[in-house]
């Protein structure tokens, strides 16, 4: 038998379905309203505090007031604050090198370096058509001026940091090459960095990556198709001291290696999932391995993950950096920016390796005095290559 509802009745429901909507509205603007007011109320302080501080400075400093490098400052302790170590501030020409360097760029003088035992810069290769090049600099010089100032004196981050800086500026570099120190006077400019390189060992396709930039694929792609046309029959890459780079740039080197599938995804503060790339059908249907170290971090370890993930590749190395983490870049109205921790992201099996690192298949150190030559030892002297040799060599028999 059909009930009819009275039309006063009806009312009636739509009118406690009305107020029962309005008090959960009211509730959640409310919520929302009380958190911007305490973010307000929590700003005020920080001014006020920077305010006060301000007086005090300007009524009793006795020298001279940069305002740009009060404002630099402001921005990096803000920053800093955030408790956020990946989190930072780029004054204005800090954020062009750092946009260049995302673009496979940079303005120098065209050398890869590392730490010498003595504190002095070790020259390690020297890219074609570069300042360094056509000067004379060879690998092997040891840098021990830059400017006149002796590299210990500018500690050695200091040192690299002063042979960069303008285009089109010229720096001086005294390098000791015999025990005899020579001067070098060159002109900076803009150079492509070179961040993947290959060889055949013995039928085996080697691949270094050396960081993930918006070049890096490009050059991926010529080195995989020299190894291949090579009739390697497999491949071992190299990612040891790799920090990472670009997620879109490791997205599409690993969519060369992987099968169909999604490859990432990010989860970001509000519990949202986005799945960051995916794999197509085509991929390399030959056994490798990937060789990690202690300062593969970042896209670096994704790449590595994702490979192991999709049971392509086991890790050969030490557990790696442990940066499961992602950054957003928010650009500033003066050229400076901002960069911070806005999400974690994940390999395919989902599983974060943030604060952990990845701890590979196959363990196999390395002299801690070799690390940062990786790249340059011999085959004799890099056990972490021998080791990767060894077990790809295995798996084809």
């Amino acid at each position: 038998m059909n009930k009819k509802i009275s039309l006063g009745a009806t009312i009636s429901l739509v009118a406690i379905a009305a107020a029962i909507t309005l008090i959960i509205t009211m509730s959640f603007t409310l919520e929302s309203f009380n958190g911007k007011i305490s973010g307000i109320k929590e700003l005020e302080e920080n001014y006020k505090k920077l305010a006060e501080i301000d007086s005090r400075v300007r009524t009793n400093y006795n020298g001279t007031i940069d305002e740009d490098a009060i404002q630099d400052a402001i921005a990096q302790g803000y920053m800093a604050g955030l408790n956020d170590k990946y989190a930072r501030y780029y004054s204005a020409e800090e954020y062009t090198a750092e946009r260049l360097a995302g673009e496979g760029k940079l303005v120098g003088v065209g050398i890869t370096v590392s730490k010498e035992e003595s504190g002095y810069i070790h020259i390690t290769s020297i890219n074609e058509k570069s300042p360094a090049l056509e000067a004379g600099l060879k690998v092997d010089d040891i840098i021990v001026k830059v400017d006149g100032e002796d590299v210990l004196k500018l500690e050695y981050d200091g040192a690299v940091a002063a042979i960069r800086g303008e285009e089109g500026e010229k720096v001086g570099i005294t390098v000791r090459r015999g025990g005899e120190d020579i001067d070098f006077e060159l002109t900076r400019k803009r150079i492509d960095i070179v961040s993947v390189t290959h060889r055949v060992i013995d039928s085996i396709g080697y691949i270094r990556i050396s960081e993930f930039n918006s070049t890096t694929l490009e050059q991926f792609n010529q080195a995989l198709k020299s190894v291949m046309d090579d009739d390697v029959s497999s491949i071992i890459f190299d990612v040891r001291n790799n920090g990472g780079g670009s997620v879109n740039s490791v997205v599409g080197v690993l969519d060369r290696i992987l099968p169909e599938g999604d490859i990432a995804y990010a989860v970001y503060k509000s519990g949202k999932e986005e799945v960051l790339g995916t794999s197509d059908a085509d991929h390399i249907k030959l056994p490798m391995v990937v060789i990690v170290n202690e300062n593969t971090a970042s896209a670096a370890e994704l790449f590595a993950a994702a490979i192991r993930d999709y049971d392509k590749g086991k890790l050969i190395g030490v557990t790696t950096y442990g940066k499961g983490v992602m950054q957003n870049t928010y650009t500033l109205q003066d050229g400076s920016a901002i960069t911070m921790t806005t999400a974690f992201y994940y390999p395919p099996s989902k599983n974060n390796y943030d604060g952990e690192g990845l701890k590979p298949d196959y363990e196999q150190d390395l002299n801690p005095e070799l690390v940062p030559k990786i790249g340059i030892l011999s085959d004799e002297e890099d056990t972490q290559l021998k080791k990767a040799i060894e077990v790809i060599s295995a798996s084809k028999s």
